[in-house]
């Protein structure tokens, strides 16, 4: 038995020399008195060179004994000493170096990101599989109170890239990362997975599967559970099993990949798609509460231009989703996503703005840890005007999932509802250096520049949208954008583009009306309003906070308007 004199903790490792948690010889050590104060001394301890003969020594302690030769003193007394620093030098190396790995070999593991398997196979119609592996096991492992998990917005950046996975870790701030690699053939499907952990660069756990299609559901379950239990946390015997379970079909699971595949597309073409997975799924599995409330939030984007829905009417769509978030409720009222999903339609379509804040309240209280909740939460307050506690809730979204850009845009933008352009823009800024393509945030940097009468900037901003894929998105800016310079022609030119468009399909009349405002046009404006009214345009509940409609400000008929949404006060 050894003991520490100086924390008095006991060891019965003969073994030991050091305390482990102070460095300490220990009583009982038999240890040369040069040694100790070699390990003692702070020259030593915090690595630098006592004198020349240490660092030479330093130097030459890591090379074989075979290069040794010519840098070795050439009187015996030298090598005598010399020999001595080697073997102090080697002896401190050997002890720290054994706490450093110990120490950290040891500690928890609190935080974990999963990848995007790589698909091997390379099949365009297996690529779901990659991002549906690891978007599920993000899920599960989400559900354990003690641990941090990236969200997939963060992770899915690195999809289709080959990276190092302690790179990745160090980058997101976390202490392990799962990833792994998947190859389909035929009816079977290999998968291999390995977690690392990256503070030592040390393998925790590999495996690989090769089962059948029809057990990816088990497979994915049995993942999970191997790396919950490699991660040797503090979890119960429900947590550490992960075992609730969604849908006990593998097809309807399947499907629901493919449909959460498609809808973080956020394109109109793929959010279509998205909604024909779901709704097969559930037919599959008519129990199936996640693929419910997936199928919620499709509905509840598709006619949202900023989110790159904007060819479905509100009238439409919106309805189905709180169907479809009701049904996912009845189902399972614990899963904060359902109550996500049914709080936007409450209060976009319903006009419920007090149900709608309880749902989004009831959603964190499930679920402090869930991004989305809080992200859509925020938005909510900026409609009603309470917008610093929208910029706290957009930050703790941030927080949750720092880089997400829909959230980094948000951060901006309610930055700028509370009148901080200045940081607002710096926001904006980063995060087009994020992804310069993210078409929401070439809008509200556009919509910033009108706001800081940048209107160059901004008309250059809206010609990027225009460019890219949100071509409706990008010519509602570019109006806005033009009307706010003063150039009326240009802006009409739009206005008509949008006019004539909106005759064949839906267009935002909201962001009609905003634009007719802006041109000084408020008969106009206000007719555009009753149609977006009369739609359940998102748009309009903005009217009343929105410093785009700050033109119509005073007219009592905007406050006849407010007072029949019911915009709280």
């Amino acid at each position: 038995m050894k003991k520490c004199p100086k924390c008095s903790r006991v060891y019965a490792d003969e073994s030991l020399n050091f305390c482990l948690d102070d460095g300490e010889p220990l009583n009982g050590a038999d240890l040369d008195s040069e040694m100790l104060t070699a390990i003692q001394s702070p020259g030593l301890a915090t690595g630098e060179a006592i004198n020349d003969r240490s660092a030479a020594t330093a130097r030459t302690a890591i090379l074989p004994t075979s290069e040794l030769g010519e840098f070795l003193p050439k009187s015996s007394s030298t090598r005598y000493w010399f020999a001595a620093g080697s073997v102090v030098l080697l002896a401190f190396v050997g002890y720290f170096g054994y706490r450093y790995y110990f120490a950290h070999s040891n500690l928890p593991i609190t935080s974990i990101a999963v990848l995007p398997f790589k698909n091997r196979g390379g099949e365009a119609d297996t690529q779901y599989l990659s991002e549906g592996l690891a978007e599920s096991l993000i899920y599960r492992l989400s559900q354990l109170p003690d641990l941090k998990v990236s969200p997939t917005s963060s992770v899915f950046r690195y999809e289709d890239k080959d990276v190092d996975p302690v790179a990745v870790g160090n980058e997101l701030g976390v202490n392990a990362v799962v990833s792994g690699r998947i190859v389909p053939h035929g009816d079977s499907i290999t998968i291999s997975a390995d977690l690392v952990d990256i503070r030592d660069n040390r393998l925790i756990w590999g495996e690989q599967y090769d089962r059948k299609m029809s057990e990816l559901l088990d497979t994915q379950r049995e993942i999970a559970r191997e790396i919950v239990e490699n991660l040797k946390l503090k979890v119960s015997p429900q947590e550490k099993g992960l075992s609730k379970h969604y849908t006990e079909s593998n097809e309807a699971y399947q499907l629901y990949l493919k449909g959460r595949f498609y809808w973080s597309k956020r394109e109109s073409d793929s959010m279509h798609k998205s909604i024909q997975f779901y709704q097969q799924a559930i037919e599959v599995d008519p129990n199936f509460a996640l693929a419910y409330s997936g199928l919620a939030d499709t509905y509840n984007l598709i006619s949202v231009p900023e989110a790159g829905g904007g060819d479905e009417s509100p009238n439409d769509v919106l309805p189905k989703a709180k169907t479809a978030a009701l049904k996912a409720l009845q189902i399972d009222d614990s899963l904060a996503e359902a109550h996500v999903s049914l709080a936007h339609p409450l209060y976009y379509y319903d006009r419920d703005f007090v149900g709608a804040e309880r749902e989004f309240k009831r959603a964190i209280e499930l679920n402090p840890n869930y991004a989305v909740a809080h992200h859509w939460y925020a938005v909510f307050l900026t409609v009603v005007g309470r917008q610093p506690e929208a910029l706290v809730e957009i930050k703790r979204a941030q927080e949750l999932d720092p880089l997400s850009l829909s959230i980094n845009v948000w951060v901006g933008w309610i930055l700028a509802l509370n009148g901080q352009l200045d940081k607002a823009y710096d926001q904006l800024i980063k995060t087009k250096e994020m992804d310069p393509n993210f078409p929401l945030t070439l809008h509200r940097l556009a919509l910033l520049y009108t706001e800081k009468n940048m209107y160059d900037e901004a008309i250059t901003e809206a010609n990027n949208l225009l460019r890219g894929s949100a071509s409706k998105l990008g010519t509602i800016t570019l109006a806005y954008a033009y009307a706010k310079a003063g150039m009326r022609a240009k802006a009409q030119d739009q206005l008509d583009k949008l006019v004539e468009s909106s005759k064949k399909g839906f267009v935002s009349p909201g962001s009609i009306a905003m634009v007719y405002a802006q041109l000084g046009d408020k008969d106009t404006a206000f007719k555009w309003l009753e149609i977006a009214n009369d739609e359940h345009d998102m748009i309009v509940l903005r009217i009343k906070h929105d410093p785009r409609f700050a033109s119509l400000r005073g007219d009592p008929r905007l406050d006849a308007l407010v007072k029949r949404i019911g915009i709280p006060e």
